[in-house]
């Protein structure tokens, strides 16, 4: 009986490899894997592009990062700067926000920097729609973006 609920676990498990995926497509699939119930677990979420030119995205970036509160800025907004939570901030928005099935659905997710010894294992899945159409230099790495606004490996 417990080798039948290990086969169950694996089965609504899925590990995607975000190697040269571009993050909005990324996110958009991980969200509607969440919503039909399966748990998503992102890895080398450093590795992920962004398409546009870099100064703009970074430029775009910092511009949100200088959204604070009036009355106190210790209250929030807080803005990720480290890859991972980058993206799941990405598939948070867009997930349900009122309903109960979007907070549960975000409960499935794990995001990871590099490849954790857990999921080594597991066989890894691309999104054939999200692979990057052109030359890698034509868009930003995840990691890059992280590094210029603030995140310490």
């Amino acid at each position: 009986m417990a080798s039948k609920q290990e086969n169950v676990v694996i089965k609504n498990d899925l590990v995607v490899d975000g190697t040269n995926l571009i993050a909005g497509r990324l996110a958009s699939h991980v969200a509607k894997l969440l919503i039909q119930g399966k748990r998503v677990s992102i890895v080398n979420c450093e590795k992920i592009m962004i398409s546009g030119t870099r100064s703009n995205i970074i430029k775009e970036y910092k511009d949100f990062l200088e959204i604070s509160s009036i009355i106190h800025p210790r209250h929030g907004p807080f803005h990720p700067r480290r890859p991972d939570t980058i993206i799941s901030r990405m598939v948070r928005g867009m997930l349900p926000k009122e309903k109960p099935s979007g907070k549960t659905a975000l409960k499935r997710l794990r995001a990871y920097i590099g490849t954790p010894k857990g999921l080594r294992s597991f066989e890894k899945i691309q999104f054939e729609k999200a692979k990057i159409a052109r030359a890698p230099s034509n868009y930003t790495v995840m990691a890059d973006l992280g590094r210029t606004i603030g995140w310490t490996e």
